[in-house]
């Protein structure tokens, strides 16, 4: 099993070992239940910090939409996985490990060993008064369990500050919070540093369960992994989308990442690649007139060449020619060397609201963003895609820092997240951390989003210029 000592002050992140087992590009604990409670108690008992998540088939799909839950799980120090949802997904992945370390199962084994050791826990979470009665359950147990304290998870923002001061001054050595996914994620890794327990565990609906409020599954149905049918008949409003359609879409992740896996194709990147060449073709169709119109006004206003063509560099940083329709004055290139001093923007890129470089048809076309039209053919060529980071030029790619690299880990885009929340307005570096969100997150429905958002973005022309 991994070495689960890293210190006082953890490093925030999931460590890759031989006891780990890489699911969905996340590393999950590979340990029997029995090994991996004593590890965990043993880290509170000696003051080591570390953050605990749990990964089951709806935090999967959660965190395929959700781009916060799923930092906040990249902050774990160790996630463990949960259900019969994760296991056939290693299966299908052609890997395994050993134990369901789902936190309902192993919340009484880590009470039972806390009690032997004197680790004291807080139980944060619940409706009024669940939290209480779960920990009355576990002493009952474990009469020499102490429970630090209880708190339901009913309370205002702008009592955070008090309900920590409560868990600081009960001196819990471990502290279980249940508010559900994504919200006690991401209330930990917003809040866990002033948290002075050291392991602090995301557990989700355990309270509820051991509090007596919903019955737990008969074991013969837990051992054959069906206790999601349980808590779906238990719970059937609050949790048929979650388990009919959740599960659905589940499998479609699951399998989509065994085929990643097995065949080292990506399947969602081959799916976007179909999808962009199905739509270039019938765009280039239905926008000819307009391209047409394009070039006539070009021509007409200056006499110069329609198109313009720049060096950018691409995917894992290969260069190649983008290709625009010219919207400023021929020899644009030549002007900008002096112009650099009245960037508008503050960073690397080269940006100016009112440019004397840009023509009158050309500030028309870079307000609506048609002077991105031929890129259409950059994307026919296999050097773009419909979404993705914007393109960038040479000299900034050598400034970029090494974070700012992840922008070229996929092909660049027409249009992008940060193209549709402001374009130019937006600073550089927060462009790049949301470009690295869409690296780390892309997929087919959120492409389309983006498409879909690309509309009003270029009709209200906001951040444009």
């Amino acid at each position: 099993m991994q070495d689960y000592e890293r210190g006082p002050r953890s490093s925030g992140r999931v460590a890759a070992a031989a006891s780990a087992v890489r699911l969905f590009n996340l590393d999950l604990v590979d340990a029997d239940r029995n090994e991996t409670a004593q590890k965990l108690v043993d880290l509170a008992a000696k003051g080591r910090r570390a953050t605990i998540g749990f990964i089951n088939a709806h935090c999967v799909n959660v965190a395929a939409r959700d781009s916060r839950y799923r930092a906040a799980l990249k902050s774990c120090d160790h996630l463990l996985p949960d259900g019969s949802g994760m296991r056939l997904a290693a299966r299908l992945a052609g890997t395994s490990y050993r134990d369901n370390l789902n936190g309902t199962d192993l919340f009484p084994l880590i009470c039972e060993e806390a009690a032997r050791k004197g680790v004291s826990i807080y139980l944060l979470g619940g409706g009024e008064g669940i939290a209480e009665a779960a920990g009355r359950a576990m002493q009952r147990r474990y009469p020499d369990l102490n429970i630090a304290g209880t708190q339901n998870g009913y309370f205002e923002q702008y009592e955070t500050a008090r309900v920590i001061a409560d868990i600081n001054a009960s001196g819990a050595d471990m502290v279980f919070v249940g508010f559900g996914v994504p919200l006690q994620e991401c209330w930990l890794a917003d809040h866990g540093a002033s948290i002075d327990a050291p392991v602090q565990l995301s557990v989700g609906g355990l309270f509820d369960y051991y509090s007596g409020r919903i019955p737990r599954a008969p074991m013969p149905i837990r051992k054959v992994g069906c206790e999601w049918i349980w808590r779906l008949a238990q719970e059937p409003r609050r949790l048929a989308g979650r388990y009919i359609a959740g599960n659905g879409i589940f499998i479609m992740h699951a399998l989509a990442h065994a085929f990643a896996i097995r065949s080292g194709i990506d399947c969602g990147a081959a799916l976007k690649r179909a999808g962009d060449l199905i739509a270039v073709t019938l765009g280039l169709a239905l926008l000819a007139p307009l391209f047409a119109a394009i070039a006539l006004a070009i021509r007409l206003e200056d006499g110069g060449p329609v198109f313009f063509s720049q060096t950018r560099i691409g995917k894992r940083g290969r260069p190649f020619k983008v290709l625009k329709f010219r919207s400023m004055v021929v020899n644009a290139e030549a002007i900008r060397a002096r112009l650099l001093a009245q960037s508008d923007r503050d960073s690397i890129c080269f940006k100016m609201k009112r440019d004397p470089r840009i023509t009158r048809v050309g500030s028309l076309l870079r307000r609506t963003s048609l002077d991105e039209l031929p890129q259409l053919f950059n994307v026919l060529l296999g050097d773009m895609s419909l979404v993705g980071p914007r393109p960038a030029l040479p000299h900034e790619v050598t400034a970029y820092w090494q974070r700012a690299l992840r922008r070229l880990d996929t092909r660049p885009g027409i249009t992008c997240i940060w193209q549709v929340s402001g374009r130019a307005e937006i600073p550089f570096s927060q462009q790049v951390e949301m470009d690295i969100d869409y690296v780390e997150s892309q997929g087919m429905m959120r492409d389309l989003g983006l498409l879909l958002r690309t509309i009003p973005a270029v009709v209200t022309a906001r951040g444009a210029y």
